[in-house]
């Protein structure tokens, strides 16, 4: 079965969205039942060469973000005709419409229409218009959550097949430590002088996201601030890559009373994310709303307490291997911290939360994608 997968949308630094599409492909690549093709952007062929090894490259698409759309519509259905392939798959929401062969797109929240003021402006107007256009053609939609496909008939009408996959967690990489791990070559303090160079030492709250308006950074913030006088020594710290409005936050932090016990080192190294996950007092994503939430159940994996948000996809991701706030609540945030932080509640997280982190493996997630695959590529369901 051959398979395109465009992987043209995904960044260098990939987040959420980005980190799926690159475990999708990579599991597709040693699939023996795939034939996968990669659709990249020109000049980024190397990227995905040693990412998916034994997949056919074609770097046909734009670098820049207008070209790359442009391109999508105009001159994708010709190249997908050439190639000869079975079925495309977009993983970031759309598809080319005029296409000929069955597609599948993956939807990952329907924020654009619940939340557009999370959002750039020039992202809005586009990303509603071609989720509809996309669900409206689409033989197959994969949402990443049953929140999410609520959300998706509430907002479009699907007319192709549509299933929940969930997304995985490399528990290769995203682990407790382990008493005969730590003991390895001193792995335990090589991981915790890393930390500190960055400016991160123990006792710490950690976030770890790209900080946006829907991540509620700035509450996170004036919850610290409320629990801070109690917990002297505590510190918290804001990893991740600058989204958009910062300033939002910047504010926050500068009026909070206790900015100098708030560390933002930046986004953090691939390597360093699961020891920032397991040295952590407790981790916080108090999340406005999430279409599944991939920190928190890499931050799970790990061991680390979680505070995270209930009233969307989190909640299900979760489920009790977390402690769930309304996220509007700058107080019941705090309180959740409070409770995370003492030592009978921590031990019960840091247990619950591996076993429910077994739940979700990156294999399981690629097999349902051929699944969907092949039943769409042997005859469309339209």
């Amino acid at each position: 079965m051959r398979v395109l997968l465009d992987v043209s949308a995904v960044p260098t630094e990939p987040v959420g969205a980005g980190v799926y599409t690159l475990e999708l492909a990579r599991g597709l690549s040693r699939s023996a039942e795939v034939a996968l093709v990669l659709l990249t952007r020109r000049g980024d062929e190397g990227r995905w060469a040693a990412i998916a090894p034994g997949s056919t490259l074609v770097a046909a698409v734009p670098p820049s973000r207008p070209a790359r759309l442009a391109w999508e519509q105009v001159l994708a259905p010709g190249l997908a005709r050439r190639l000869a392939v079975d079925l495309w798959h977009g993983p970031h929401y759309t598809m080319p419409i005029r296409l000929t062969v069955p597609a599948v797109i993956t939807v990952h929240d329907l924020t654009f229409f619940d939340h557009p003021e999370w959002h750039e402006r020039s992202k809005v107007e586009y990303f509603r218009r071609m989720i509809r256009a996309s669900t409206a053609r689409a033989n197959g939609i994969v949402c990443v959550s049953e929140f999410t496909e609520a959300r998706l008939h509430a907002h479009t009408d699907p007319v192709g097949t549509v299933t929940v996959i969930p997304h995985g967690v490399d528990h290769a990489r995203f682990a407790p430590k382990l008493a005969e791990r730590s003991a390895e070559a001193g792995d335990d303090k090589d991981e915790v002088a890393a930390l500190a160079r960055l400016g991160i030492r123990a006792p710490y709250i950690g976030f770890l996201s790209t900080i946006e308006p829907r991540k509620n950074v700035a509450g996170l913030v004036r919850a610290f601030a409320r629990i801070a006088p109690s917990h002297p020594d505590l510190q918290l710290v804001l990893g991740g890559g600058r989204g958009w409005g910062v300033d939002i936050v910047q504010r926050a932090i500068e009026h909070s009373g206790v900015a100098t016990r708030i560390a933002r080192p930046g986004r953090l190294d691939d390597a360093l994310v699961p020891a920032f996950y397991r040295h952590a007092a407790a981790i916080a994503y108090p999340s406005f709303e999430e279409g599944f939430g991939l920190p928190a159940l890499e931050a799970m994996a790990c061991g680390a307490p979680l505070v995270t948000s209930r009233g969307s996809a989190l909640e299900e991701v979760v489920a009790d291997a977390a402690l769930t706030v309304t996220p509007d609540d700058d107080t019941a945030i705090a309180s959740a911290l409070e409770r995370a932080l003492e030592p009978a509640c921590a031990a019960q997280l840091r247990t619950r939360g591996p076993e429910r982190a077994r739940r979700f493996r990156w294999d399981d997630s690629v097999d349902a994608h051929i699944a969907l695959y092949q039943k769409l590529a042997l005859g469309s369901n339209r």
